[in-house]
This record gives C-alpha cells, structure tokens and sequence, in this order.
C-alpha cells in the first residue's frame, strides 16, 4: 500500500486537481501491465497497481473485480454474441482498397466481406498477409487481427518474428539502454496476435477464432476502426468442432462431421460485417481437404465468400510476385454495370486483362513447338502485351525490402487502372517487357 500512496501523492493528485475543476471524478485504481504507467480513457483516469485486486481510491475500500472490466463498455464483453441487428448494418458496397495491383484489379475486396486464401508452403501466403497488414495501418490508420486456428506453433512463431523484422510490431525500452526489459509500441504496432494452435485443445481451438471476432468488434464499435482480420485456418474450426461434437456423444453427420456444421460457420461469418460505425474485413485460409471441393466444411465455408484469390505455384516458380492466379480467383464486386462498385471502366479493363492472358496462355504450346516466329502479327503483338501484363502484376512489398533492396509501392486503384489499361491499348508497346517487372505505378516504369 505504501507503493499505492505515493503512486497516488505523485501522479494522481495533480492530475485529480485539473479533473476536479471539470466536473470529472477519479473513481477506480485497475491493475494493468507496465508499473507507473498512467493513461487516460474518455473520462477515467486509471492508474497502475502492485495488487492483484483494484482498490477504490475514494473509498478506501476494495472495489469489485475491473481488471478485466471495458472501461469504454463498462461491462465484460462475452466472445459469443448474437449478429449485429440489420439496422446497424451499412448497406452500401464500399471498395476495399488493398494497394496491391493483382488484388484490387482482378479480385477487388468488398468492406465488411470475406475473402478466401488459398496457397500452399512457399508461395508467398505469410508475405501477402504482412503487407496487406501494413498497408491496412499506415495507408488507412486500421487494425488488423491475427487469428492462428489449429495450425502448426512453429508458424505462428516465425511469422510473430518476421513481423518484428518488417516492423509490424515494434518494441520500446522502458528502461535506459542495455536493458532487457522492454514492451510492444502501441502507438507503432498495428495489429493483434490471437492464437489457439493445434497443441490445444479442440475447445480452446473452436473458440479462438470467437475471441478475435470479439477483440475486432471492439475495436470497431468503440474506436470506429477499420479492422482487418486473418483467419488461419478456418477448416480448422469446422475441424475443432467436430471433435467436440464427437466427445459430447452427438450423432454425426454427413461424412463424418458435425449435425450443427452449418450452424457454427454461421456464427462465425455472419459477425464480419461493416456497420456504420466502422468495418471489419475478413480473409481466411481455407484448406481444402483431399483437394475435394465437393466435401461438405468446404461448400459450408464457399457459401460464405465474397472473392477468391488463388496463390500460384506456377507463377511463384517464375518469380512473379504476389503469385495471384488471374484465372482462379474471383470476386463478386466485379459487376459489369457502369453503376456497380467497381464501375464498368474498372470491369473493362479487368476482363480485357484476363482475356489477353488467356489467349496468351492458349498460345504458349504453339510457340513451344513453331516458335514465335510462326505467330500471326496479331497474336504476336497479343503475346507481347500478355508478358508486360503478366510482369506489371508483379509489385515491390514493403515488408520485403529486406529481401528484393527494392523500394516497396502502394499503388491506388486508379493508378492500376490507368496502367493496364495503357498496356492493353498499346501505349507502352516501345517499352520491354523487362521494365515492367516489380514496378509500382506505370510512371515508374522509366526509373
């Protein structure tokens, strides 16, 4: 208590004085993490504590347990909720503008949606996650949520470190330097780790994914954030599921899984949603069992979707990076319609793209054979558009300039458009095709 009091005599007093004189009362002392640290929420002052237990500084004697009490809520949120109401909902398609080419021309995210992941090791999935983290946080002031469901610890733990590398997650010293002791930035560090991996129990692993979406609702509706939120893996929840569905005694269902599949995915995708307070996104890795898209957890989890992108081993092997498969990944927000989200200029020139790389693709086995010579003059000027294209869907990542040197881009919507549009018009034919790769914007395509 004598550390109280003069933690008290220090620092509370004078600050109690200038609260006074507003009308504004310090009522609790909460117990929290960094010793000394004060800080400010709305109108409550909350100080450190040595105790295990708060004390009720006004009173004298002890106050009811609010350490783990939302001082903005004023209640304890539970992880389980219902939806939100329909009339909070925000009816309008808002485009979610990642920064990254391939993603925003081709599979266009929608706010408040959910986008499936798919890619197995080595294709560049961790590095895409970390830039559209980053871009999220800096571009947009947002926060993004970590959700690790059931895979292995070792990923989790290497992608907590590479976050630190990339400066994701940043630290501060608390004490002079040279000192061990130190803590996470909260003004740097932009994003929330929530792990339940597959070491835990199938309890702890179905409800992980319910405690990020409870954090990402608070986040929203109180600080009227912007929220992104990874899921990795959603089948492993379905997974999860089943095995307590099994322990619990209930008769399975079709496959082998769960009566109540349907029920849990629903409680889980139908809370990702934008208001109008603020939005959360989400994108899951899915992993599809047997490659068997036909399996039940997987149509369950399809039903749901809003885009696919699809992580390319073939074009990973071509250093073409992100490796976004033009052809397998889709989205709803590409709407034909000059009034839908997208706008038709955007969707022109979207299905222009696709088009010319399937041609090229059609092409590819002729010139294995004849040669390039052999081409028609039209479907040689169309192959050479196609390698710029396919170039110019590479980019610079941010969080990998550690590895490429190379400056990293964020690149707006319209700049996107611009540049693709001007390669598939001709525009650029006096250019190789070499200019085009890990570029930004298309004005940089003379740097």
């Amino acid at each position: 208590r004598t550390a109280l009091l003069r933690l008290w005599n220090t620092l509370i007093v004078p600050t109690a004085g200038q609260l006074r004189a507003k009308g504004q009362w310090i009522f609790y002392v909460a117990h929290l993490y960094l010793q000394g640290q004060l800080f400010a929420m709305q109108d409550t002052v909350v100080a450190a504590s040595h105790h295990d237990r708060p004390y009720c500084i006004t009173k004298g004697w002890p106050a009811p347990r609010l350490a783990q009490t939302d001082t903005l809520f004023a209640q304890i949120k539970p992880i389980h909720k219902t939806p939100t109401p329909l009339m909070t909902l925000s009816i309008g398609l808002k485009l979610f503008e990642t920064g990254i080419k391939v993603v925003d021309l081709l599979t266009p995210y929608k706010k408040g949606g959910k986008i499936g992941l798919f890619g197995g090791a080595g294709v560049g999935k961790t590095v895409v996650i970390m830039e559209l983290i980053r871009n999220l946080a800096v571009e947009h002031g947002g926060l993004s949520l970590f959700a690790g469901v059931g895979e292995r610890t070792r990923e989790g733990n290497d992608l907590y470190y590479e976050m630190q590398d990339s400066g994701i997650i940043r630290y501060k010293h608390l004490r002079p330097r040279g000192s061990a002791n130190a803590a996470v930035d909260a003004q740097q560090s932009q994003v929330v780790l929530v792990f339940g991996q597959m070491n835990e129990t199938p309890g702890a692993r179905m409800r992980v994914t319910h405690a990020s979406l409870a954090m990402a609702e608070y986040f929203r509706d109180a600080f009227r954030q912007d929220v992104l939120i990874f899921i990795d893996n959603v089948f492993r929840l379905l997974q999860a599921g089943s095995e307590v569905s099994t322990l619990l005694g209930r008769m399975p269902s079709a496959v082998g899984y769960q009566p109540t599949l349907c029920t849990e995915m629903g409680c889980i995708q139908e809370r990702i949603v934008a208001t109008q307070a603020g939005t959360i996104t989400s994108i899951q890795a899915i992993y599809v069992p047997a490659d068997d898209l036909t399996d039940p957890a997987a149509v369950v989890i399809f039903g749901h979707l809003d885009a696919v992108t699809v992580l390319s081993r073939a074009l990973a092997s071509k250093a073409i990076y992100p490796a976004v498969d033009p052809f397998n990944s889709t989205s709803k927000m590409l709407d034909p319609s000059a009034h839908g989200p997208v706008g038709g200029e955007h969707f022109c020139v979207a299905a222009s793209v696709k088009q010319m790389l399937q041609r090229y693709r059609e092409l590819q086995d002729l010139i294995a054979i004849l040669g390039l010579e052999e081409l028609s003059s039209q479907d040689r000027i169309v192959v050479e558009r196609a390698r710029k294209v396919e170039r110019f869907l590479s980019q610079p990542f941010f969080v990998a300039e550690v590895f490429t040197r190379i400056q990293g881009a964020y690149v707006s919507l319209d700049d996107t458009i611009m540049g693709f549009s001007q390669i598939i018009n001709g525009e650029l034919d006096v250019w190789s095709e070499g200019a085009f790769y890990l570029k930004g914007a298309i004005r940089d395509i003379s740097q």
